[in-house]
């Protein structure tokens, strides 16, 4: 097994192949500007990842691993159009910087290239693949859709909320896992403990992040700690809070969802979150998604050098800071 930075090498180096091979249309700029906007390339590292795990050659899944990430990239451009969000890792989204006709536009042919990456694999897996991929894209769009349709409803329950969040996010984990698997000629029993485990630790991750957008350091978060609070997210937190609070203070946590302000707003959110404790709550829901990812793990027949590799992995994702 590589260090990750090795693994992102590869990635990175197969994008700068991609840019050197692409066609001149400027239909392809903002292709080209989303994939250089960085990024840590999890999910393809995750793909060449499982190859290594299982002993499959990562060449035969540098491709696939792209298609991943260029997926993954599409669903950010589309989801910052449908948000309006005017910056994306601190630089301006694709519709800030053209327009929505173009970011539609590219993001779509963003989607079919991805389609064509992931597919190009050897015969012997295509229908597999091709099944994981579709499945797999139709879930995170069903995702997109539950967290959209959650932002005009007041009934959001947890269960919705972490259905919600493992098809918008853990699924595609899942996938990249799962396709790494499959490449490196893992049996079927393999390939679903390896899904299992990236599943679930995309929820841990997912909870994880709602909590550091409260109580991360702004410092080192990466961006407006208190973002959710702003902009009335139905997080686990929020949801918690609800189901704890007295009637004096839903009433409060509903008058503040009400509120425009900003500072003042976070603050006072942040304050009943913090009496009703929801934190702690948070944080041991996720551990509970991450022992299930732990759990999915331990029954892979893995040398205990690879096995302690990917819990490493797990544990260093939930250890972060940002």
């Amino acid at each position: 097994m590589k260090e990750i930075s090795e693994y992102q090498e590869l990635i990175i180096e197969q994008i700068e192949l991609l840019e050197q091979n692409k066609s001149n249309l400027s239909l392809y700029d903002p292709v080209s500007y989303i994939l250089s906007l960085g990024g840590k390339r999890i999910r393809p590292v995750l793909t060449l990842i499982a190859t290594d795990l299982f002993g499959g050659e990562l060449k035969d899944s540098f491709k696939s691993a792209l298609g991943i990430e260029m997926f993954h990239n599409f669903t950010l451009l589309h989801d910052d159009i449908m948000d309006d969000a005017p910056l994306r890792r601190g630089m301006q989204t694709v519709h800030e910087k053209w327009n929505i006709n173009t970011a539609i536009l590219s993001g779509d042919v963003m989607f079919v290239q991805a389609f064509v990456m992931v597919t190009s694999c050897k015969t012997k897996y295509l229908r597999d693949v091709l099944d994981l991929f579709n499945v797999t894209a139709i879930e995170v769009c069903e995702g997109q859709h539950l967290d959209m349709e959650f932002e005009t409803r007041d009934d959001v329950s947890i269960p919705e909320y972490i259905e919600m969040i493992k098809l918008k996010t853990s699924v595609l984990i899942g996938c990249a896992l799962q396709l790494g698997a499959i490449l490196a000629d893992a049996s079927k029993e393999e390939q679903q403990l390896i899904y299992d485990f990236g599943l679930n630790l995309g929820i841990a991750f997912q909870i994880q992040d709602d909590i550091l957008d409260v109580y991360g350091d702004a410092s080192v978060f990466g961006k407006q700690v208190g973002g959710d609070i702003l902009a009335n997210k139905k997080t686990y937190l929020l949801l918690k809070a609800f189901e704890n609070a007295n009637e004096q203070q839903s009433i409060e946590l509903n008058n503040w969802m009400k509120n425009d302000s900003t500072t003042e707003k976070v603050e006072a959110v942040t304050t009943l979150f913090t009496n009703l404790k929801v934190k702690e709550q948070a944080e041991k829901m996720m551990w509970d998604y991450y022992d299930k990812a732990i759990e999915a793990l331990s029954k892979l027949n893995l040398t205990e050098e690879k096995y302690n590799y990917l819990k490493d992995f797990a544990t260093n994702i939930m250890e972060r800071v940002k």
